[in-house]
């Protein structure tokens, strides 16, 4: 994984950069993990291409899937609302964490806070309860740091960094 850049950035916003990036090297099995906005915008990934492709959209302003660089994002900010609803409907309480066990990987949906949550794309061999427990690690280090100011700052980086690159 290339770490994204965090020049001019605070240093809650390079931190969380870092646990993001350490998530993904300490953990054996992960193949990609974002950070999604409670209103489904894409904060941070693991995946360079990933910050591009939501650069890319914020120029266009285009909205929804844009391919596979997007995916990720997509699918967590779909589970959160599907699984928020559900536990709505069934009265009980908020949802924690989502797992989704396929064939050929796992899907690992966390709330972080305010509504942001924290998804992992894990490969078919990866340890759940590892993958689970390391992502416990990041939301309560990352919980508290996750203001609506940091949120917008990583807004921002990305449609700074979408300016630089157009010139």
């Amino acid at each position: 994984m290339t770490a994204p850049s965090t020049f001019g950035l605070s240093s809650e916003a390079r931190n969380l950069h870092w646990l993001l990036s350490n998530l993904v090297e300490e953990v054996s099995g992960i193949q990609s993990v974002a950070v999604v906005s409670s209103d489904g915008l894409l904060l941070l990934s693991s995946d360079p291409h990933r910050n591009d492709q939501a650069r890319e959209a914020l120029e266009t302003k285009r909205t929804g899937p844009r391919g596979s660089s997007a995916d990720l994002a997509t699918i967590v900010s779909g589970i959160g609302s599907l699984t928020i609803g559900a536990a709505k409907l069934m009265d009980s309480g908020p949802v924690k964490h989502t797992m989704v066990a396929m064939e050929e990987g796992s899907l690992f949906v966390m709330s972080i806070s305010d509504g942001s949550l924290l998804g992992v794309h894990g490969s078919a061999d990866c340890d759940m309860s590892v993958v689970s427990y390391h992502m416990a690690l990041f939301v309560g280090r990352a919980g508290h740091v996750l203001t609506p100011e940091l949120r917008s700052e990583l807004r921002k980086s990305l449609e700074d960094a979408s300016a630089e690159s157009a010139r």
